[in-house]
């Protein structure tokens, strides 16, 4: 299972839409017989890799068993059912980690591989399957992506001078790593405000991918210049705005963007519809690159499941934090009314480390 959960990381970053699945094929006394992963949405999954790789090794995968992080899928979707194939290919025995929590599965997979004679254990492996794919588990049972917000800060908690500068609080590392967050996410989510002030490409690049997720701007007025650098040939955008000026409207969409039109009773972007819009979109995981204003926006509402922090060794005083006014009544008066976090990993990633945080119970689903 240890093999076919690193098959499982190497489809983290171009298995999205789908889960990132790792499988294992060997014989009933431990020999490798193949293995595969989850290739680009429309292509095989991890199963039929596993049995295409045993082929291609010379090896018969009859009475074989089968290690996969997930369930193997029972429906026509893509692709066809794997639980069909890997019983058509005469394995004896799955050994599954975790059952699919897309209701076209949901144990479907198991079942049918049982009434084929096929023997299925199932659990090991469970959270390491669940964590990798916890977008996908979000979607499917919440009807919503899984939003992890990330921000880069001095140790003392700020992410920009007075005057907004942020270039560059952290190091070259830390960048890279932010990379590698964004080339596994579903979508990538800013404001109108980062993309006026510093003209990013926010994309990846630091990372090898052949996928480019999605760019996701907030934009009440639709303010974003068509201009912009985010408009790059081949890439999605998507635009969701509070009221759309049809001039405007139209130059973005020219520009190569999609315009969505959700607001809320305050006149801004109704936040909350755009999560489930997304989901409809198959976007599992948002990954959050915003300044502190559409930040704050999404912690006071209580969309964002997940923090990532990248800290500097540097103090700066006076300068700007990871959010305006992010919790929903104000300043709090009392201690016990913080937002409590769960530390998933803490990180060293010279001369900064990199802290993940979760927002406790947010991963009860």
């Amino acid at each position: 299972m240890a093999l076919a959960q690193r098959c499982a990381l190497a489809a983290s970053h171009s298995a999205p839409p789908n889960p990132a699945v790792g499988c294992v094929l060997t014989s009933d006394e431990g020999e490798l017989l193949g293995m595969g992963s989850t290739q680009r949405t429309g292509g095989p999954h991890a199963e039929i890799m596993a049995l295409r790789d045993a082929a291609a090794r010379g090896h018969s995968t009859v009475g074989a068993i089968a290690y996969v992080t997930l369930e193997p899928c029972s429906h026509h979707g893509r692709t066809g059912p794997c639980c069909d194939a890997l019983a058509d290919a005469g394995i004896a025995r799955v050994v599954a980690s975790i059952a699919d929590p897309n209701p076209l599965v949901a144990g479907e997979g198991f079942r049918r591989l049982q009434a084929a004679g096929v023997e299925v254990e199932v659990g090991p492996g469970a959270e390491f399957s669940r964590e990798l794919n916890i977008g996908f588990f979000s979607r499917m049972l919440r009807r919503t992506p899984w939003v992890r917000l990330k921000a880069a800060a001095s140790i003392d908690g700020k992410t920009a001078l007075l005057d907004g500068t942020s270039q560059w609080i952290t190091s070259d590392a830390a960048r890279t790593d932010g990379h590698a967050w964004r080339a596994r996410a579903g979508a990538i989510l800013s404001g109108v405000g980062t993309i006026i002030e510093d003209d990013p490409l926010l994309d990846v690049r630091r990372v090898p991918t052949d996928r480019q997720p999605p760019l996701v701007v907030v934009d009440s007025r639709l303010q974003t210049p068509p201009s912009a650098r985010i408009f790059t040939p081949g890439r999605s955008v998507w635009i969701y705005a509070a009221e759309a000026d049809a001039k405007r409207k139209a130059a973005l969409e020219r520009a190569g963007a999609s315009v969505t039109v959700f607001a809320n009773a305050a006149g801004k972007v109704d936040l909350a519809a755009l999560l489930r819009d997304l989901a409809l979109r198959e976007v599992n995981e948002v990954h959050v690159e915003a300044g502190h204003k559409l930040n704050g926006s999404l912690m006071r509402e209580g969309l964002v499941d997940e923090l990532l922090f990248y800290f500097a060794p540097k103090f700066i005083g006076e300068g700007l934090g990871l959010a305006s006014q992010p919790m929903p009544h104000g300043a709090l008066t009392s201690l016990a009314n913080a937002l409590p976090l769960e530390f998933k990993s803490i990180e060293v990633l010279p001369p900064d480390f990199r802290v993940v945080a979760r927002v406790q119970g947010r991963d009860r689903f």
